[in-house]
């Protein structure tokens, strides 16, 4: 390329002024043009690969990095050149900066495509390792699920039974039915990858319409779209809009739901309370009724009573002092001959209990004599 004359031109009228120049100033030049070395490297592998993706791969130069030289061919090279670089300063062409911009921003489109395509395919891959963890997962819980189940179901039972007909009979039984199960297993997912297999095609069929139909597409259509596609948005944004208005309305509603649930449950609480404070009321209002009945039950037959008395009060009349001296002696006189019968009682009960032992011991001789008496009699 150009610039590649004028660098070379640059280095020789520098190389010229190195016996000049003291190493200190000649390490910084050294360095300098080692970072315009490699900021001019990056940008000729940027146009290389731009030229390559335009250009047919039978037409290519070689690349400026795939050729090899020696040093003294380099010098040699540049010896050749360098007239031909100054003869020809009026014919040398440069990229401006906006077509440079313009191969800049492409090139940064196409990596941005390609770190977009790794990503995906990252993405991919990570998926495809993730279902296939969780596969292992699957089958790993399977297994021990399948070992616990074989343990519980057939060691613990024929372990007493060891070389038995029976043990190995029930050993063959379950192996039998792992296969039978398996083989359910295995016609159920060949069904669902039969569909799986059908909704690909659908999905396929569904996907190549849509891109014949996008290739029919006229730059009047896809003008159309875009308008239809602003027209959308701004539905969107609008009703996006409405549904943040309507979820702080809802926020709001629920706020006020939430005082009023809260005030019911207080409301619903005082009302259990008072029903509860209700029935105790009642119930100490039945026991003054019912005590208020008793009160006037016992009023009415304390008022009878004292009517009575009352009455009996009214027609007491007091008698006579004598007549109540001589009714005093002849009660005296009366428990004194009433104490002297109880004391005769007494004696006569003494005495008949006397009898009646002397009676018992006279009937009980008598009939000891009749029982030793002769059998004639």
């Amino acid at each position: 390329m150009t610039d590649d004359d004028s660098e070379s031109n640059l280095t020789d009228s520098q190389a010229g002024d190195e016996n000049e120049l003291p190493v200190i100033q000649l390490c910084g030049l050294v360095e300098e043009l080692s970072y315009g070395n490699a900021a001019l490297r990056i940008e000729t592998e940027m146009f290389e690969k731009y030229y390559n993706r335009l250009e047919p791969i039978d037409h290519r130069h070689p690349r400026l990095s795939d050729i090899k030289i020696s040093s003294s061919e380099f010098v040699q090279l540049r010896g050749k050149r360098k007239p031909k670089a100054q003869a020809g300063t009026d014919r040398v062409i440069t990229l401006t900066v906006d077509q440079k911009c313009e191969l800049a921003q492409k090139e940064l489109e196409d990596t941005k495509e390609e770190i977009r395509h790794m990503r995906a395919n990252a993405e991919r891959d990570l998926q495809h390792h993730e279902a296939i963890i969780e596969e292992a997962e699957i089958r790993w819980a399977e297994v021990q699920r399948a070992v616990r189940d074989f343990e519980k179901d057939i060691l613990k039972t024929i372990s007493k039974k060891k070389g038995s007909i029976l043990a190995t009979q029930k050993v063959m039984k379950y192996l039998e039915d792992m296969n039978r199960r398996r083989d359910n297993m295995k016609d159920k997912l060949n069904l669902k990858n039969v569909s799986l297999k059908v909704q690909r095609k659908k999905m396929l069929s569904q996907l190549r319409q849509k891109e014949e139909v996008g290739d029919a597409l006229h730059e009047v259509d896809f003008q159309q779209l875009k308008i239809e596609n602003a027209q959308f948005l701004e539905t969107i944004e609008a009703k996006n809009q409405e549904l943040i208005q309507l979820k702080l309305a809802s926020g709001n509603t629920l706020q006020i739901l939430n005082m009023y649930k809260s005030r019911l449950h207080q409301g619903l609480e005082m009302s259990i309370s008072l029903d509860k404070e209700m029935v105790l009321r009642n119930e100490l209002l039945e026991k003054l009724e019912r005590e208020t009945v008793q009160a006037e039950e016992d009023r009415a037959k304390a008022e009878f009573l004292n009517k009575r008395l009352r009455k009996q009060l009214a027609e007491f009349r007091a008698p006579p002092v004598m007549a109540y001296v001589r009714e005093k002696i002849i009660n005296a006189e009366l428990e004194k001959s009433i104490k002297t019968w109880e004391r005769k009682v007494e004696i006569a009960e003494m005495s008949l209990k006397g009898y009646r032992k002397a009676w018992n011991r006279m009937k009980t001789t008598c009939e000891q004599l009749q029982a030793t008496g002769p059998p004639g009699k």
